[in-house]
């Protein structure tokens, strides 16, 4: 998905997101218009949003088969700033976001990084604040022939 994988994380513009995955699902335009509840002319404008309301991208995610809401994870994972002071408690009682949880296309993303020469390990390591450890056990298993022949099963 996504032509620019490199700028999917950076920006995310989830109506043009939502049109690529939709073109490559072949599904019939009355199809997804009679599942979001819209006609075909709503459904062309969600493609030209840069952002839609959650319930609607969550329709998308369950028409289209496909976690959306991932985009804006990985996002958090890259981009946002580390805590100040993880001692200071939340007045609301919410689920902690963890940034350990890694999608299949946030590790491509960081080893192609690697493979590219664009970044060094050491600076993904501290830019992302990915364990080393981690990081050297996504190149070993990613990086293995054997594991890209079985993914293209």
């Amino acid at each position: 998905m996504g032509k620019d994988k490199k700028n999917s994380f950076k920006e995310i513009n989830i109506g043009k997101l939502i049109a690529e995955k939709w073109k490559e699902s072949k599904i019939d335009i009355s199809r997804a218009s009679s599942f979001m509840g819209c006609d075909a002319e709503q459904i062309e404008k969600y493609f030209l949003e840069e952002s839609l309301q959650s319930q609607v991208i969550l329709k998308w995610s369950k028409l289209l088969e496909y976690d959306f809401f991932r985009l804006y994870s990985s996002h958090l994972i890259l981009y946002a700033t580390p805590k100040r002071n993880s001692s200071i408690r939340s007045k609301i009682d919410l689920p902690e976001f963890r940034k350990n949880i890694y999608t299949k296309e946030l590790i491509e993303f960081i080893i192609e990084l690697i493979e590219t020469r664009e970044k060094t390990k050491l600076q993904v390591i501290e830019e992302y604040r990915i364990p080393r450890t981690t990081l050297y056990r996504w190149l070993n298993k990613y990086r293995d022939p054997n594991y890209k022949k079985h993914m293209q099963i």
